[in-house]
């Protein structure tokens, strides 16, 4: 027995002092054509390591130490580009996708982001490995996105963002590429009257296991980005390991996920990636444990397929589907209700899903050809059924809102070199759409079926004058054939590389947004044959002005500086009836608009203006430690049908948000990690409640002559992620702690008159949320 217990002891100590080593390969190709950069200089920054791209564009590194890594890829005649904060851990290979941006005469080799070819301006990229590192992100990257400057969250319940003041259903969601329907489950989580809105949710239907690098941009949008107002969130795809069988398991509060990829054959380099993820409250759920009354369940499938040719180029499949519910039952003994909400039965479900195939392929030296279809659908319904307190054993339904949306969108987008210093890219968006909407309140209605293509061409043209000067030129249009409006939108970008390490960029674009589906199927009464006043609304438009600064400090960081201005216009309003004599209404304006539905013929008469400035310095994760610190002080006002400028619903003022974290090396192969960030934003503005008239109209009754006068608290929350990382000879693991709202603080979401209370109450966001996860992979 002794001699046992020696031999685990030494074999235990053995393993604790090698050093474990993993894998670090990928890719290099020309960023418009897709060519691959054959003889391309990748260098391990730091160290005198590097490696020469091979025949297909390809490099590696094997038998690397475990840790973390910057990359630094040069190629002749192309920017130099920085990939910081690779974590390479044992049990997994790490593959790198790098795409280089030509440039036709060369200054000073200038050090930017791998993606930052996409725009000069109002650009952010989010890695997955910052969704796995940042506190409170709950693996989701719109959550993550309120560490940049100008964004804020709506509500801590859900994901929906407000980026420079607009409205959350501004933003658009995009999958490869291309716009899907909104991919979040529990869409109606944090919203004014529990019904599901157009672009956020509780949790995003892609797990961090399938994700790629993802796109966010805020405004100022290249000519390939049509349909959208604030901001977009394009999320792309990252493809399976096609060497090697690998597995990742988690367990959370969020879900269990389960995850697999590998090569689907040893002749090819065709690969699989698939994932499947429970909720860990539908577990609980299924036990009888509820969240303050509501049990909360979501599953999610999703998968991407790579399939490589050797003459036809790449193709890809991919896929995600999910269903979410949201249950909240009365109980049936009037005692026990404190609140309003306290007598109804509230049953919300909701099923989502997106399946697509990619095709890119060179033709020739010169040219790329990429071609996305994508197919994509959601479906919610709820239901509201009130307990009455004479008799809580019987029940009656007094909400019901349904809604369906199909989107089928094919592109397909062309570049090619003219020469070296101009680049011509053009494609076509044929989406077909179709919306069935089921909104019924009391004596408010919207009902009906809308279907129609949304038509969107553009071209661009991108020239290198000189070695510092770059141009960016483009025209987009949109159409909508369900009630034939359009829009013609051109685009234009310049920057000006002073030196290697600053440089200056001014951008401008005009924009449209098409309108949200139950504003189109508004009924003036509630009879099936009413009025629908509001089916040829045009899209609201914008002119968006973005000036930039950005000094870079090669793979260390940068510090960026944006000053903009948005200019809205057609904005649907309501501009009154002549014989009416209610004026107060006149204040209504889309812009403020989010989940609920009007029964107002409206026009596209109002306008908004948002302008402000945007300060924010990162450090990557350098030396141990990173740093990112973003602030804003902006303006959001809007003009209705009285003429008066008002504040809009998101007008805060100002954003600032700290993100910070450190990791320790504590003994051989261990990594701990504190990270930290701290969010404070403007109150939002609120229209004041007239309690006489609530209490007598049995219903909250605001005073919209007032509307969005009153400015809430200022929002504040810090949240905390710490992690233990341990290498092992075959695998890794990682437990963590995600502390959200740390101090426990009560923010403001809304005020409403209660009914059973007989006065107002004030309702707020979430307090303190403790997550603890363990995360293997192998």
């Amino acid at each position: 027995m002794l001699r046992l217990l020696s031999i685990l002891l030494l074999t235990t100590a053995f393993c604790e002092a090698q050093t474990l080593t993993s894998t670090l390969r990928g890719n290099v190709r020309d960023f418009d054509t897709h060519q691959p950069l054959v003889g391309a200089t990748v260098q391990l920054a730091g160290t005198e390591q590097g490696a020469v791209t091979n025949d297909d564009g390809t490099f590696r590194f094997d038998q690397l130490p475990t840790g973390r890594y910057n990359l630094s890829i040069s190629y002749l005649g192309y920017e130099t580009n920085a990939v910081p904060e690779i974590l390479l851990e044992s049990g997994k290979e790490k593959v790198v996708e790098v795409r280089l941006k030509q440039a036709g005469k060369q200054l000073d080799a200038a050090i930017v982001r791998s993606t930052r070819p996409i725009a000069y301006n109002s650009i952010q990229t989010i890695t997955p490995e910052q969704t796995l590192r940042y506190a409170a992100t709950y693996l989701d990257p719109a959550r993550l996105a309120v560490s940049f400057p100008g964004v804020a969250t709506a509500n801590d319940q859900a994901n929906g963002l407000i980026i420079r003041g607009n409205n959350p259903n501004g933003m658009q969601w995009r999958l490869e590429g291309v716009e899907i329907v909104n991919p979040n489950h529990t869409s109606n989580a944090g919203t004014f009257s529990d019904r599901a809105t157009q672009t956020g949710g509780g949790v995003n239907i892609l797990s961090t296991q399938l994700m790629g690098d993802s796109y966010f941009l805020t405004g100022a949008f290249p000519a390939e980005y049509g349909n959208a107002l604030s901001g977009v969130m394009d999320m792309r795809l990252r493809k399976g390991n096609d060497e090697k069988q690998e597995f990742t398991a988690q367990a959370g509060l969020i879900g269990f996920d389960l995850a697999a990829e590998g090569p689907l054959s040893k002749n090819s380099k065709a690969s699989y990636l698939v994932n499947y993820r429970y909720s860990f409250t539908g577990l609980l759920g299924a036990l009888g444990v509820t969240f303050g009354g509501e049990d909360i369940r979501y599953q999610d499938l999703s998968f991407n397929l790579s399939l490589p040719t050797k003459k036809a180029g790449e193709f890809t499949m991919f896929g995600m589907g999910g269903a979410s519910s949201n249950i909240f039952k009365a109980s049936l003994d009037t005692s026990e209700w404190v609140f309003q909400k306290d007598g109804y039965d509230i049953d919300f479900r909701s099923k989502r899903g997106a399946l697509g195939v990619t095709h890119t392929v060179q033709l020739g030296a010169k040219t790329g050809l990429k071609t996305v279809l994508v197919g994509s659908a959601l479906e919610n319904s709820r239901n509201g059924y009130l307990h009455p307190a004479s008799d809580p054993q019987n029940r009656f339904l007094t909400e019901q809102d349904a809604h369906r949306k199909t989107r089928i969108s094919f592109t397909t987008a062309i570049s090619h070199k003219l020469t070296t210093s101009i680049l011509l890219k053009a494609g076509t968006f044929l989406t077909y759409q179709a919306d069935s909407v089921k909104s019924i309140s009391g004596n408010e209605i919207s009902e009906g079926h809308l279907q129609g293509l949304i038509i969107q061409p553009y071209v661009s043209w991108q020239w290198q004058p000189t070695p510092r000067l770059t141009t960016d030129v483009g025209l987009h249009y949109l159409h909508y054939t369900y009630n034939n409006t359009q829009s013609l939108e051109p685009r234009a970008s310049i920057r000006f590389q002073a030196d290697r390490q600053n440089s200056f960029s001014l951008s401008y674009g005009l924009h449209s947004q098409l309108q949200q589906p139950q504003v189109y199927l508004t009924r003036l009464n509630t009879g099936r044959r009413g009025v629908q006043p509001n089916i040829n609304l045009g899209p609201t438009r914008s002119h968006h002005f973005v000036a930039g600064y950005q000094r870079n400090f090669g793979t260390l960081g940068n510090l960026k500086v944006e000053a903009y201005l948005q200019n809205l216009f057609e904005v649907p309003i309501f501009e009154g009836f002549p014989t009416t004599g209610i004026p107060n209404i006149l204040t209504y304006s889309t812009l403020n608009q989010v989940e609920g539905f009007v029964q107002l013929p409206l026009q596209n008469t109002g306008t908004g203006r948002n302008y402000g400035i945007e300060v924010s310095y990162n450090k990557y994760l350098t030396d141990d430690f990173y740093l990112l610190v973003s602030g804003s002080l902006y303006n959001s006002t809007y003009l209705a049908g009285d003429g008066v400028r008002r504040n809009t619903r998101y007008n805060g003022n100002h954003t600032l948000s700290l993100t910070s974290g450190r990791e320790f090396k504590t003994r051989k192969n261990s990594i701990w990690g504190i990270n930290a960030r701290v969010i404070w934003l403007g109150g939002f503005r609120d229209t004041p409640i007239d309690v006489d008239a609530s209490r007598a109209e049995g219903r909250t009754v605001y005073t919209l002559k007032d509307a969005f006068s009153v400015k809430m608290n200022d929002y504040f929350r810090p949240d905390l992620r710490i992690y233990w990382k341990k290498n092992h000879a075959r695998y890794s693991r990682t437990i963590a702690l995600d502390i959200q709202n740390v101090s426990g603080t009560q923010n403001q979401a809304y005020s409403y008159y209660d009914l059973l209370q007989g006065q107002l109450v004030q309702k707020y966001q979430l307090g303190l949320i403790p997550i603890l996860s363990y995360r293997w992979e192998f």
